[in-house]
């Protein structure tokens, strides 16, 4: 297939990328660069464009004429929604919207979506499946939720084929070596762990150790970047228009905050300081994904398992390129 990838120079995006490339398909990536990276994209073609600007994407579409869009392209920090929700409710919202909308005029008909766990929220059941009740309970989930059903209307509209994953935590660098996690500002526990190793940091700031869980710290599940990028592989073979599917993407195994600071510093070779402070707004206790439906469905089987093996992977990209793509930069500048 051909195919549009909103976000594609994004970490998970640019991830899914060079898979479908890898495994035969044409894949283009729109991105505004404001998150993403150019060398993220390797030598597929990257169109710079915004989603909230219409005729751009519009003629991104009608010049790449794709079979399908997966679409990564939102603002995805929690603590950042909740002090600034106007921003994610219009780029989140607004600019699907805008994509939904042009994808309909270009005729395209089979669309992925990045969604999360975190639509969720506080749900008692974990792991949680696909039919658990979704009570977002920050900005950024509540945005996610709300392209869900603007999606599954233009479903049942406009005959728009599409999947759903709701990722958990993606973690870890691809296993070429040459990409990982380089955000500014970085939110992601794992690689904010491996700044402090590097000394990028004083202190990792733990958000309360209080919820209930066995060590008061929250529990996530992290689930490879390369395992999602399997799963996006798998979903787009399978999305036809008029139908839609939703998956869960994670491991089903929880880890809390201490366990991925204990598996970074089993990684790192040396402790990690570390300070507990009051709980974050808008953060679960726990979100662990029951994977069952896609591994059965689709025969999705994620490879890596454990935290320690995800965290080896994001230490080698960190310790190789301590300043992400800017260090890759400078290397291949020196070449």
């Amino acid at each position: 297939m051909k195919v549009l990838c909103t976000g594609g120079a994004g970490y998970v995006g640019s991830t899914c990328l060079r898979w479908l490339r890898a495994n035969g398909h044409e894949a283009v990536a729109y991105d505004n660069l404001s998150l993403g990276h150019r060398e993220a994209v390797g030598d597929a073609t990257l169109i710079v464009g915004d989603i909230s600007d219409t005729e751009a994407l519009s003629e991104a579409l009608r010049s790449v004429k794709p079979d399908a869009v997966m679409h990564f392209a939102a603002s995805t920090s929690v603590g950042e929604s909740v002090d600034d929700p106007e921003h994610y409710y219009r780029n989140n919202i607004a600019g699907t919207l805008n994509l939904l909308s042009a994808m309909r005029t270009a005729k395209v008909q089979r669309l992925i979506f990045s969604s999360t766990c975190a639509t969720y929220g506080e749900s008692p059941i974990v792991p949680m499946n696909e039919d658990a009740p979704q009570e977002a309970c920050s900005p950024y989930a509540r945005t996610k939720l709300a392209v869900e059903w603007m999606i599954r209307d233009f479903c049942g509209a406009y005959g728009l084929g599409f999947t759903l994953l709701r990722y958990f935590n993606a973690a870890g660098a691809p296993s070429d070596g040459e990409h990982g996690e380089d955000h500014d500002p970085e939110t992601h526990l794992i690689p904010l762990v491996l700044q402090v190793a590097m000394g990028q940091r004083e202190k990792l700031l733990v958000f309360g150790n209080d919820y209930p869980t066995p060590d008061g710290t929250c529990i996530r599940d992290y689930i490879h970047v390369d395992d999602l990028a399997q799963a996006h592989l798998l979903a787009i073979g399978v999305t036809e228009p008029g139908r839609g599917a939703v998956y869960n993407i994670g491991t089903g195994t929880g880890n809390s905050v201490l366990e991925v600071i204990a598996a970074c510093e089993s990684a790192v070779g040396s402790r990690i300081p570390y300070e507990i402070v009051d709980r974050r707004p808008g953060d679960a206790p726990a979100l662990v994904a029951d994977p069952n439906r896609i591994m059965s469905k689709l025969g999705w089987k994620p490879h890596f398992t454990e935290i320690q093996a995800i965290a080896q992977t994001a230490w080698q990209w960190h310790k190789r390129y301590p300043q992400g793509y800017r260090s890759k930069e400078t290397k291949l500048a020196a070449r």
